[in-house]
């Protein structure tokens, strides 16, 4: 069954977190410059206005606060007041770059994507940052970066590119942060649309929005086709 959940429109709609702590829905709006969150048990969903695009969003310790990564920057959000302070600027790979998808290692480690805005050019970065905030380029030559999860013991690592219409798989070193033995993991030939935001779920499958595609596909940690979900609509994200 597929139920619509809320009434807003987004103008970019990504990044939906659930937070099992609270039992709220968090999500954020890149166009609309502004993180969404969603009590189901009562209906009420709040807004908190960002000061630039967001292309992620993190879960953090306390449940009141998320990190968001916005245009070059991320930034503390602190949900009772809406204060979005900002925290660490990060290298995006130019001008006309924005931060995209990103998600936590199983350690808090973070990782982020940044891509050029017109989503044409293949000159965005993917970076990789400690827990104290400091910051390495990992990858260059980054088109739309997306599809980042990682599996349940931590020790795999799933990294898409929209524009390359391909996922890749590593093995992970948790302590050191480091991936390694890259291979593809899928490259979209026998899958509707192209990569977008990606999760894995508790028996390690891996779930891939089908952006363009109109559709939500799992895929087995071999990388097989498991199951495809026709949605009712054109662009889900993630």
């Amino acid at each position: 069954m597929i139920e619509v959940v809320g009434t807003r429109a987004d103008l970019l709609g990504e990044c939906p977190i659930w937070d099992t702590r609270v039992g709220k829905l968090y999500s954020i709006d890149i166009d609309g410059r502004c993180a969404h969150r969603f009590d189901p048990s009562t209906g009420v969903a709040e807004t908190r206005d960002l000061p630039g695009r967001p292309g992620c969003l993190m879960l953090t310790t306390d449940p009141e606060i998320v990190l968001v990564a916005a245009e070059a920057e991320l930034l503390w959000l602190t949900w009772s007041t809406g204060s979005a302070v900002p925290w660490r600027r990060l290298p995006t790979g130019g001008d006309s770059h924005r931060l995209n998808d990103g998600t936590l290692d199983r350690t808090g480690r973070l990782w982020v994507g940044s891509m050029h805005e017109d989503a044409t050019e293949s000159t965005g970065l993917l970076l990789r940052v400690e827990s104290d905030g400091t910051s390495a380029v990992v990858q260059d030559g980054v088109g739309v970066p997306n599809a980042l999860a990682f599996s349940p013991s931590g020790t795999t690592m799933y990294y898409g590119d929209s524009l390359a219409e391909c996922v890749w798989r590593y093995d992970y070193d948790q302590d050191s942060g480091r991936r390694t033995n890259r291979e593809v993991f899928t490259d979209f030939v026998d899958l509707p649309g192209t990569a977008d935001g990606a999760t894995v779920d508790a028996d390690g499958c891996y779930w891939i929005a089908c952006v363009f595609g109109s559709a939500l596909a799992r895929l087995t940690p071999e990388g097989q086709i498991d199951r495809i979900i026709d949605l009712p609509v054109d662009k889900p994200t993630k």
